[in-house]
């Protein structure tokens, strides 16, 4: 009851502050952390399994505290305890006046359930479920050890589920009052999340107050990973959308929007697609062509509303302006990098400032670890507006980057060093299959992209 009351003061002040700008105006700011894509492997010292399973998840941390295995995760590796301890104390360390963290995405590592069933010597599926669900207790716990009584806003990735494809209905279920409890609690209404999460893994709430909305989507549900019909259920989805953010305009508030799986294309895997002359003929879409449209058609009904997208999934440091080519100037979706190496990135994460009166970032900074030299901490990386020279608030600074990009050598090269937070050796980024990544910036359509590199 104390943490919980203690919490409700926090958010009724913060909500007061960051309205009001604490007697600064709307000059006034503050940071905001996120982080994306951990994907936690507590297989990662095999040894430890059967302890692991035996205990609650409150021991975990103790029982990781004896491997041998000191050293954070390799690349091409999901992230281990040590990796998890590294990047928790270096958000805590860099929370600063942070009054909320944001996560957006995939709390487990790959092949889950695949890893469970070897080691486990058997295909049993209740155990599984049980052993995901104290995978997940034991993150949402670590996070909030480290970050303490900040509300942390959340959305789900395609790892996070007992099949490996995406958050299925038993997953809902099971981790709903996890996520309450240890991310959102305070913030938004006890039944009211679980109404909306069990039903389709995504919410709504006000962290920093009434005049503020976070939308938590499923974009999942909407990508080409589905296997299946889904309609009902994604319609479902995009009209609660449609409403909340009617309802965001009618009370006059702001909207942060977060999601996993990104609008556009998969570009890494798009590149891959060139022909010898450097060609497309198909892409790798990220979400199915008729959802992505009716998702971008809801977002046009609401201009000025939202003031920041942000996503994960690809795990690299990219974003996309989705207001090419649309009469919308809300257009900048920042793709957060992961902290898992899996695909040979540095692990990284950002800090955002926002405009206190507004809600608009205004800047962010990169923070990442150099697993070449494997450091004592995370450090700092860049800062977007003192690399690229932008110092127009960061939607219309993305905007203004992105024509750039294709025309300014020196902006170019920086944008592809950063790709994958600092490890250049694994970068995919070459002169022949840049137009990809270009492309992939402003074009979201799978025809307009193709068209895009075959024109560059």
């Amino acid at each position: 009851m104390l943490k919980t009351s203690r919490r409700m003061i926090f958010l009724v002040l913060a909500g007061i502050c960051l309205t009001c700008g604490c007697g600064s105006g709307t000059s006034a700011t503050y940071p905001v952390v996120v982080f994306s894509d951990v994907h936690f492997n507590p297989f990662y010292d095999k040894s430890l399994f059967p302890a692991l399973v035996a205990s609650d998840a409150s021991e975990w941390a103790s029982i990781f505290a004896t491997s041998s295995v000191t050293e954070p995760s390799a690349w091409t590796t999901d992230t281990n305890y040590p990796l998890l301890v590294l990047a928790l104390s270096s958000i805590k360390q860099n929370l600063g006046a942070s009054p909320l963290v944001i996560y957006t995405g995939d709390v487990l590592g790959h092949n889950f359930p695949q890893t469970f069933f070897t080691l486990y010597g058997s295909q049993d599926v209740a155990a599984m479920k049980a052993f995901t669900d104290k995978t997940v207790a034991f993150f949402l716990e670590e996070v909030r050890s480290y970050v303490g009584n900040i509300p942390v806003m959340f959305v789900l990735g395609n790892s996070d589920s007992y099949t490996g494809d995406g958050p299925d209905s038993d997953y809902l279920s099971n981790t709903a009052e996890l996520y309450y409890a240890n991310f959102v609690s305070g913030a938004v209404d006890h039944q009211t999340f679980l109404d909306t999460y069990t039903s389709g893994g995504y919410y709504s709430a006000e962290p920093l107050g009434t005049s503020m909305m976070v939308i938590g989507l499923n974009t999942f549900a909407l990508s080409t990973l589905v296997i299946g019909n889904n309609d009902s259920e994604v319609q479902a989805e995009l009209s609660w959308l449609d409403s909340s953010l009617a309802s965001a305009k009618a009370a006059h508030k702001k909207a942060w929007l977060l999601m996993h799986v990104p609008l556009g294309a998969y570009l890494a895997e798009t590149a891959n697609q060139l022909d010898s002359s450097g060609h497309l003929t198909t892409a790798t879409m990220m979400l199915k062509p008729d959802y992505q449209t009716s998702l971008l058609q809801i977002l046009s009904k609401y201009p000025g509303i939202i003031t920041l997208m942000l996503a994960g999934h690809t795990h690299m440091d990219e974003f996309r302006d989705i207001s090419v080519g649309t009469s919308s100037s809300d257009g900048a979706l920042e793709i957060t990098p992961g902290i898992t190496p899996y695909f040979g990135n540095n692990p990284a994460y950002k800090v955002f400032t926002f405009l206190s009166g507004t809600y608009e970032p205004a800047d962010y900074s990169s923070l990442n670890y150099d697993l070449a030299t494997m450091p004592g901490q995370f450090n700092s990386y860049y800062t977007f507006s003192t690399v690229y020279s932008m110092q127009d608030l960061l939607d219309a600074a993305l905007a203004g980057l992105f024509p750039m990009l294709a025309a300014d050598d020196a902006k170019q090269t920086l944008y592809r060093g950063y790709y994958y937070s600092g490890n250049n050796s694994a970068n995919p980024i070459t002169d022949a299959n840049w137009p990809v990544f270009w492309c992939g910036i402003g074009k979201m359509a799978e025809q307009e992209l193709v068209d895009c590199v075959n024109s560059y």
